[in-house]
């Protein structure tokens, strides 16, 4: 079991827990994830950090950015079909994240934000994950 928490997030995954293998938390909220969504919010904002990153230098002292990714989570040909959606806003000095979870057909769905305080600590735990690649897949967003 990995646990990792601080000021407005919190991030626990436990491999033998199905199918809600991870819990992800803000200021006044949780949710569970499975194992597939889990790895897609892993990918996703490990991307827009990387954009984030390579954009920063670029912006001026007071220009604002965001960006956006959605990535299908699951097979819409086996059924599945949900989504999940990342959007980080910020500028030079600093950023938050935004999250959506479209559920896939008799799932529920998430809808939860991080501070630009809480979403630095919780996407650099997120890069810190190792979660069981599923059957090897690592899937590039």
């Amino acid at each position: 079991m990995e646990i990792g928490e601080g000021q407005g997030w919190r991030l626990v995954v436990d491999p033998s827990r199905t199918p809600y293998t991870a819990l992800i938390g803000g200021e006044g909220w949780a949710s569970e994830l499975t194992a597939a969504e889990l790895l897609a919010l892993q990918q996703a904002a490990r991307r827009l950090t990387h954009q984030h990153g390579a954009l920063a230098d670029t912006l001026m002292a007071d220009e604002a950015i965001d960006i956006e990714l959605e990535v299908p989570i699951g097979d819409p040909r086996a059924g599945g079909g949900g989504s999940l959606w990342l959007g980080l806003r910020g500028d030079r000095q600093g950023w938050s994240l935004q999250l959506v979870l479209a559920p896939e057909p008799g799932s529920r769905g998430i809808e939860g934000g991080w501070s630009a305080i809480a979403s630095e600590a919780f996407a650099a735990a997120l890069e810190r994950l190792r979660p069981a690649e599923q059957d090897g897949e690592d899937q590039d967003c």
